[in-house]
């Protein structure tokens, strides 16, 4: 077999492996989604300790990326997907991270998600943070440039939560309808998925730069 054909199946082989880091890491969300809806905690125990997986996933990939840079030698565009898929990897390596931390947290309620205050916004920042990651991997694997941009820019509506959320959080405070340790708990957890949603963002940044050597409008490669 051609050097060059074996080169781009094993390009394809990243993009897969990618894809299937991105797929563990979404179910980990669906499955923190339903645990907290049902509060499962058995579920969110699994949740809390899965995090091993994600890693050796990552370890995984980035063994490949350089494999694929010495032994292949890739310039251009093919030398910009591998330079991306190193770096991306480690944004969805940091959302399996969230998704155990948060469960731990969750774990410390006294109530199901649903009956305080601020949960709404928490299950409404959870879905679009979910839908954000979602589209971000997709935009890698498929190379779209157009759904990257979507991604990036809805990035505001996280944000837009996050802020909703310590809003709640201090009328709470004001109101005394939360003890302290639930107050700091929501916020953290908002944090965390506030931060998902910039790991979003970044996949979508590395989806165009992988396309057209750019990182944030500056040509990089």
């Amino acid at each position: 077999m051609a050097p060059r054909l074996i080169f781009e199946q094993e390009l394809e082989q990243l993009k897969e492996k990618i894809k299937e880091m991105g797929e563990y890491a979404e179910i980990g969300l669906n499955k923190l989604l339903l645990a907290i809806k049902a509060d499962d905690r058995d579920a969110l125990n699994l949740l809390a300790d899965s995090d091993r997986n994600i890693v050796d996933m990552q370890r995984s990939i980035e063994a490949g990326c350089l494999a694929l840079m010495t032994k292949q030698q890739p310039v251009a565009r093919d030398l910009r997907l591998v330079s991306a898929a190193l770096k991306a990897v480690s944004d969805l390596e940091r959302i399996g991270d969230h998704v155990s931390d948060m469960a731990e947290l969750f774990l410390r309620r006294n109530a199901a998600v649903g009956e305080k205050d601020g949960d709404v916004i928490l299950l409404r920042m959870l879905e679009e943070a979910r839908t954000m990651f979602r589209e971000a991997v997709e935009s890698f694997v498929e190379g779209d440039a157009e759904t990257a941009r979507m991604v990036i820019d809805s990035d505001d509506g996280v944000d837009s939560l996050f802020n909703e959320m310590k809003d709640k959080m201090m009328e709470t405070i004001r109101n005394q309808s939360l003890d302290a340790d639930s107050v700091v708990d929501n916020l953290m957890i908002a944090k965390y998925l506030e931060k998902i949603g910039d790991h979003a963002v970044n996949v979508a940044e590395w989806t165009l730069f992988r396309l057209t050597g750019q990182i944030e409008g500056k040509e990089i490669y």
